[in-house]
């Protein structure tokens, strides 16, 4: 790194907590601090976060980060967000959260949502006019599981009456963030995406729709400004510039969502270059220069960090969270069996543990829909399931299996990702806190029969990606600069010896969600 080489704060809020990265235009993550942030899961379907969490989370990291001096405070320019998408915060004129967050993963709002999606006649239980227009003006629709902000915002409204009549603007995770660092009530054109209520056609001007606003049930003026993900939206208020140790002056650009910066952050950037992003979710993503929508894989091309440009995606609801799972309620769960005081950091274990078990794990198939699924099928009502198990198995298949299945899902997600692209996904960067796991590596190429390439420091990416969109945004890059500051540190290429052990089940692990979805539907509609 040069000498006074312009950095920049990037801020990573995901689900399990808040990560605050000093990264340099170069690309070089110079240092990071991590906060856990509480998930509270509630009865029938709901979880939730409180955002007083979130800040105080961000004000932590960043204290301890600027405090270990790694580069003179005149040099950062700019603070930029990544966060979990489709959360619906609730504020009031002050900007005071009025209730929890309902999460991305939250389904209580389904049966509010039919009151909007419903009519005659239907067409994959939307109204078929109604679900034409959002198609075409959006390129999706709200998801019929609950788990958008379009139902999160009905639910508040219907179940929280004395709220929605306080709330002076409803907000996405990055919009709060914003709010708390600048004071402005801003959306991004992918932090609104999911409310469903704005005209994508021209990505580099998304704006709201006056037809969808008039169906959505919400009151249009609840709804904040829209800005570009790469615009400074003001500087950073002067009282936390001086709490954290910042000079003043430093700008706040108005950032992105996770899928959206993890695009960016993973050098992705060109059209069709494809990232493959294995965190608590999971997802498929790449920049293309067209809106399309396939509505029966849940895969759409919408507004990204790139003006003019639109990011196909097609997500996985619980990837690295089924070893989240795995861990604390299974292995390491804390009751009368558990001896040891503190849980170990496990995963370098469990990638041991299934490096030494052969691939197809002596026949154990994992299902990793632990919280529901969205693509390709969605289906609120699926959960996840260890089958084939017989006595000569152990713990050691079992951990395996966990790491194949969420590789079988992966692979049944690219048929309609390059059905929809037109073309076969030549590589995928992965990125997340699964391309740290070499093992999960090769097993990802060897189950999708894709190059997977490693992209160095894969946890810091979406810090990364924020940090890349406030340089462009400052005008000291373009975007395709970027690909040429990522470094990728490995390449893992399909192994040929597990490849027909690998298509004989997956073929079986797609044929058990057709043979067992109605059982799933009758225990948990």
């Amino acid at each position: 790194m040069s000498e006074h080489e312009p950095c920049f704060i990037g801020v990573d809020l995901g689900t399990s907590g808040c990560k605050t990265a000093l990264i340099s235009l170069s690309g070089k993550v110079l240092g990071w601090e991590f906060q856990a942030v509480p998930l509270q899961v509630l009865p029938n379907g709901g979880a939730e976060q409180d955002p007083r969490d979130w800040w105080n989370a961000f004000l932590l990291t960043a204290k301890r980060l600027i405090a270990k001096n790694l580069v003179d405070v005149a040099d950062i320019q700019a603070v930029c967000c990544s966060t979990q998408g489709e959360g619906t915060v609730a504020v009031d004129r002050d900007g005071n959260a009025l209730m929890n967050c309902i999460l991305w993963m939250d389904m209580r709002g389904a049966s509010h949502l039919k009151k909007i999606t419903g009519g005659f006649p239907e067409v994959a239980g939307y109204d078929a006019a109604k679900l034409a227009r959002w198609i075409n003006l959006t390129g999706g629709a709200p998801s019929l599981t609950g788990k958008d902000p379009s139902a999160h915002m009905l639910f508040i409204r219907d179940v929280h009456p004395e709220v929605y009549e306080l709330t002076y603007k409803f907000l996405n995770v990055l919009d709060y963030m914003n709010l708390c660092l600048t004071g402005r009530f801003v959306a991004t054109p992918d932090s609104i995406l999911t409310s469903w209520v704005t005209d994508n056609r021209d990505s580099a001007h998304v704006k709201y729709s006056p037809a969808l606003l008039k169906n959505c049930g919400i009151d249009a003026d609840k709804f904040p400004e829209i800005v570009p993900s790469d615009s400074v939206i003001g500087e950073l208020k002067p009282e936390i510039a001086a709490t954290l140790g910042l000079k003043s002056g430093v700008k706040v650009v108005a950032g992105a969502i996770d899928t959206t910066s993890a695009a960016i952050g993973s050098g992705a950037v060109e059209d069709y270059a494809a990232h493959l992003c294995i965190g608590t979710s999971s997802w498929i993503a790449t920049h293309v220069p067209f809106k399309k929508t396939d509505l029966i894989s849940s895969l759409a091309s919408v507004p990204c960090a790139i003006p003019g440009k639109f990011l196909m995606i097609i997500m996985q609801t619980t990837a690295g969270g089924n070893l989240t799972f795995l861990r604390d309620k299974i292995l390491y769960h804390k009751d009368e069996l558990m001896r040891e005081e503190h849980v170990p950091d496990v995963y370098r274990v469990l990638d041991r543990i299934a490096e030494r078990t052969p691939a197809g794990s002596h026949g154990v198939i994992y299902t990793p829909w632990i919280f529901g699924e969205r693509s390709p099928v969605e289906d609120s009502n699926v959960r996840a399931s260890i089958f084939n198990l017989s006595l000569e198995n152990s713990r050691e298949d079992v951990i395996r299996a966990f790491l194949e299945g969420v590789a079988f899902n992966t692979r049944w997600m690219v048929g309609p990702a390059e059905k929809f692209l037109g073309r076969k996904i030549e590589a995928l960067n992965i990125v997340g806190g699964g391309g740290k796991s070499p093992v999960w590596c090769q097993i990802f190429a060897d189950v999708l029969n894709i190059p997977i390439r490693q992209v160095e420091n894969p946890i810091e990416v979406n810090a990364c990606g924020a940090a890349f969109i406030a340089a462009e945004a400052l005008g000291l890059l373009s975007f395709a600069d970027i690909p040429s500051r990522v470094e990728i540190e490995n390449t893992y290429t399909p192994n040929p010896t597990n490849r027909a052990i690998y298509d004989k089940i997956y073929g079986e692990f797609v044929t058990y969600y057709q043979q067992t979805k109605e059982i799933y539907k009758r225990l948990n509609s």
